[in-house]
């Protein structure tokens, strides 16, 4: 029987990796949605039984499977314990000690970074002998240069389009030998040879992981289409014409990511009271009444309640947009008693609460900072989702909330095209409301949409959500999602390794 391709994916965050991978399946180190992301691809594809490792730096300070005050025996113990697992954890004291992943300082930043690379590129990389390489995101856009060199197959996932720089003599110092790949590296300028631009011509991390790597994906189709096509103005021209050079030979594709298992009604441990689609109706109706009740809000199981749960961030997510129209919306609903729950934190968060004061709407707006639990309670008990971003890569709580029956109201871009199709109840087709105008009125007259959903007969609304919620439940999951990498696996192994 042949023997299964062995898949090492390289990232620098997951919140959770199954228990029967290694002892320290207990590992949990998130700083946004590739932590989420990275595990429930890890897991499924486990699951499925593939031979799949994980390199992952060592962040003793945040995940619990190690004490810092840990005696150095009893780490060295762990350590060789894991060297005949799937877990592999990176060893350098850049992230022992860190509070969080990412510091915001970028020189701290581009030194974890480069020593967690370093590490899986001298010893992971040698001890694993994966077939294939999955790196993800601009802490790993070195690794597929490498991979290049030894001509192992390297996928390089595209989750933000952040990135660093650094010059060959800073990734040289941290002990990585960047002079064996550096003809694979992407510089910010055309490089005459290794030793002239070794010290100056600095390398961008994430347009070097998609010249180097074998294939590239987004998490989205449509995002890709968007780069490739020019369609967001703040994408470095370099990562462009990469992509356009992957895309155009057939080497990159959008692959949707999916939520959590655990984001689902009827098992959420979080949430009040469970359901799913035959009895939605009468427990969301219950869920709300308990999260007006916690969050001071009026009680009534009749209020039309909209949920904000992404991050206060006005260049993507589009809470400026909500500011505008927050006491507009309310006003012109006060009738049907309508609600706003946000769950979020960030820079918009005091616009929010300001709006909330000099308005006296303190009964009928809940602004508060992000909490999970607080989360997967409200996504339980509204009726609708905000999701304006002027770009999104793929977003997940669109489709969180067709999975609770709470209906996305969202931009056409990214991956909410990928996800949402605009509501057609005489054709018992369509999952949610979309804008294409991003501004405050395209946004208001998709919020005017849902109303008019919300005011239909009550019978016809619970049989098109009980239909949303059966439909999501089967379009949004990591079996999916993880065939589809699989699937891109296998398609990476047949293709001839050109040098």
């Amino acid at each position: 029987m042949a023997r299964k391709p062995r898949i090492l994916i390289v990232t620098p965050e997951v919140t959770y990796l199954p228990e029967d991978m290694g002892k320290s399946s207990n590992y949990s180190a998130k700083a946004g949605g590739l932590a989420d992301v990275s595990a429930a691809l890890i897991s499924a594809l486990f699951d499925l039984g593939c031979d799949v490792h994980v390199a992952l730096p060592d962040y003793r300070s945040i995940f619990d499977g190690y004490s810092t005050t840990m005696h150095n025996r009893e780490l060295e113990k762990i350590r060789k314990r894991l060297d005949e697992e799937r877990i592999h954890l990176a060893a350098d004291r850049a992230f022992y000690y860190l509070d969080n992943i990412y510091s915001g300082y970028s020189d701290k930043d581009l030194k974890v970074s480069l020593a967690f690379q370093r590490e899986v590129i001298n010893n992971i990389i040698p001890r694993v002998k994966p077939d294939i390489i999955h790196c993800n995101d601009w802490m790993t856009g070195l690794i597929p240069a490498m991979a290049r060199y030894l001509e192992i197959p390297c996928l390089f996932t595209i989750h933000n389009i952040h990135t660093m720089t650094s010059t060959m003599a800073q990734i040289e110092d941290r002990g990585i030998d960047a002079a064996s790949f550096w003809q694979w590296l992407y510089f910010n300028s055309p490089p005459i040879n290794y030793e002239e631009s070794r010290g100056w011509n600095r390398v961008d991390f994430v347009s070097s992981g998609v010249f180097a790597a074998h294939y590239v994906n987004t998490v989205s189709p449509t995002f890709l289409t968007e780069i490739v096509e020019n369609r967001h103005p703040f994408v470095e021209a370099c990562l462009k014409n990469e992509l356009s050079h992957k895309y155009y030979a057939g080497c990159a594709v959008g692959i949707l990511n999916a939520p959590e298992p655990e984001f689902n009604p009827a098992v959420d441990e979080m949430i009040r009271y469970n359901f799913g689609p035959k009895n939605h109706r009468k427990e969301k109706c219950q869920n709300k009444q308990y999260l007006q009740k916690i969050l001071d809000l009026e009680q009534d199981e009749n209020a039309v309640m909209f949920f904000w749960p992404s991050r206060l961030d006005p260049v993507q997510k589009g809470c400026q947009l909500l500011a505008q129209i927050m006491y507009d919306i309310v006003s012109q609903y006060w009738d049907a008693n309508l609600q706003i729950i946000s769950v979020a934190s960030g820079e918009y968060l005091k616009h929010f609460h300001d709006i909330v004061r000099i308005h006296g709407l303190g009964h009928r707006i809940a602004i508060c900072g992000f909490n999970e639990g607080l989360s997967h309670q409200a996504f339980a008990a509204s009726d609708f989702v905000f999701m304006p971003s002027s770009f999104e890569p793929c977003g997940l709580p669109q489709m969180v909330g067709a999975i609770y029956g709470t209906l996305p109201i969202v931009h056409d871009t990214g991956g909410l095209h990928d996800t949402i199709r605009q509501l057609d109840h005489p054709g018992d087709t369509g999952n949610g409301f979309l804008f294409n105008s991003h501004d405050a009125n395209g946004f208001k007259w998709a919020i005017d949409q849902a109303m008019k959903f919300y005011f239909l007969d009550s019978d016809l609304k619970e049989r098109q959500i009980k239909r949303i919620m059966i439909e999501s439940v089967l379009e949004f999951n990591h079996s999916r999602c993880a065939e589809s990498y699989i699937n891109l696996y296998g398609k990476m192994l047949k293709r001839p390794f050109l040098v």
